[in-house]
């Protein structure tokens, strides 16, 4: 059996729009890749692509795992295919947008410095909230998925709980910083209305690609870091079934569904303290003494947890 093949058949019963939408959001996000090469503009310090192909990639992973998840259920089937349909519909809607932003050099978040601008920005928020709703609604169904590995059964369960969490956690992103309320208060208009940086405007030093700030805090991280767990929890149930043959305890399917329980209270710590850490206004790469010693705590308790499930 050829490599296309195998895939072919470990995929055939999956949701087959999320999955093509995930497909297509892959060639997108190369795409991107190559209008950044081309396309040397820069909006507030970041370039002008770097925000269509960071939610091209974010999408593509999305729309995967969903795509797999929908296909474990054994009822509701019908349900979680329309609103999964659902989803690939806003998702494309709001990428559209969000690419016209980026092609006309417009912040296509928070902008409020036009009535174009900020009816885009309105339409866009609609769209995320029902995206919320129908991840809410798709997160429940989730729990009554049935498989046999105890592992992979907590891993989606918690990985689905986690990721509806890190999506929630875009709105504290919508409040208005300090600048703005005053602006408001002496009779202005602010340009843009919420920041995903805190401590400072938006824009100045970041992470290549990501963009995360060097310099202050970034409502970014806890959002980006939660999301995933859908993917990442998952994971690390596969992780665990490969490393079986090789660790006689891990054969023990318990053992593996306890790891995975310890590595989900793991990353859902790592999720507050990095929104803890955002909220303070510091830098994802400059971390005081309460934030290291807050994370050798969580490894601590991690290790240790995962030393007594293994003894």
């Amino acid at each position: 059996m050829t490599i296309l093949a195998d895939v072919r058949s470990r995929t055939r019963g999956w949701h087959r729009p999320s999955a093509i939408a995930a497909a297509t959001l892959g060639v997108v996000a190369v795409l991107c890749v190559a209008a950044l090469l081309v396309d040397q503009r820069t909006l507030a310090g970041a370039p002008i692509w770097a925000k269509p192909f960071k939610f091209a990639i974010s999408g593509a992973l999305y729309f995967a795992t969903w795509s797999w998840l929908v296909s474990l259920l054994p009822r509701f089937r019908r349900t979680a295919s329309w609103l999964t349909n659902f989803l690939v519909a806003i998702f494309a809607a709001e990428y559209v947008l969000l690419v016209f932003q980026a092609a006309r050099g417009r912040a296509s978040h928070f902008n409020n410095a036009t009535p174009q601008d900020a009816l885009i920005y309105n339409v866009m928020g609609k769209m995320i909230m029902g995206l919320w709703v129908a991840t809410l609604v798709l997160t429940v169904l989730v729990m009554f998925t049935k498989l046999e590995d105890r592992a992979s059964y907590w891993a989606v369960r918690a990985g689905a709980v986690l990721s509806l969490v890190g999506i929630s956690l875009g709105i504290l992103m919508t409040n208005p910083t300090a600048q703005q309320l005053a602006q408001w208060q002496t009779g202005g208009t602010p340009d843009m209305v919420g920041a995903h940086t805190v401590g400072l405007a938006d824009g100045g030093p970041g992470l290549p690609i990501l963009g995360w700030s060097t310099v202050a805090g970034d409502l970014r991280i806890p959002h980006f870091v939660g999301m995933h767990a859908l993917q990442v929890l998952p994971l690390l149930a596969i992780a665990l079934a490969a490393l079986a043959p090789r660790f006689a305890r891990l054969r023990d399917d318990a053992v593996r569904a306890r790891l995975v329980l310890v590595g989900a209270a793991g990353y859902a710590g790592l999720t507050a303290l990095v929104t803890w850490q955002a909220l303070r206004a510091q830098s994802i790469v400059h971390p005081d003494a309460a934030t290291l010693g807050a994370a050798a705590a969580l490894v601590a308790a991690v290790g240790l947890g995962s030393w007594a499930v293994t003894r």
